[in-house]
């Protein structure tokens, strides 16, 4: 199924997981211009990401991801932690995981990518330049990719 027919039939569904709500916000807003049907679902640590990814309390509801936006450094459980634990799982390790963070660590790209991120991408600072990297994110991951559906 193409990305244009996919969008047709329903949204995709899209974990954030970012504990600052700015950040989370620029990225919802961004998106929400998107030409493709969306839908963004916001955790604000990796407590309630593993939480919302195995349908736990809460989340018991939660519809499954086909991309996740992950940040490395959160409180409780951070992001190198939660991917290692998507990654490791084999019924969550077929969703795709955009590392978006601002670390500029070599240690830290070295190691998502050991742990099978599927991609590692700098938050700019700026705000034209953040728009700019969703919006590069989007056409990729959602015209360009084919991603699994479940």
């Amino acid at each position: 199924m193409s990305p244009a027919e996919r969008e047709d039939t329903r949204a995709i569904q899209i974990l954030m997981v970012e504990d600052n709500p700015a950040d989370a916000r620029l990225v919802r807003e961004v998106m929400r211009d998107s030409k493709l049907l969306n839908e963004i679902h916001w955790v604000g640590d990796g407590v309630e990401a593993m939480a919302f990814l195995r349908r736990q309390g809460k989340y018991a509801n939660a519809p499954r991801p086909n991309l996740m936006f992950l940040d490395l450094n959160m409180p409780r459980k951070d992001g190198r932690e939660v991917l290692r634990e998507v990654k490791s799982d084999a019924d969550l390790r077929r969703i795709p995981v955009v590392v978006m963070t601002s670390s500029q660590a070599e240690e830290d790209i070295a190691r998502a990518y050991d742990q099978h991120a599927n991609c590692y991408v700098r938050k700019p600072i700026d705000f034209e330049q953040f728009h700019k990297v969703v919006k590069t994110l989007e056409n990729f991951w959602f015209t360009t990719v084919e991603l699994p559906m479940r």
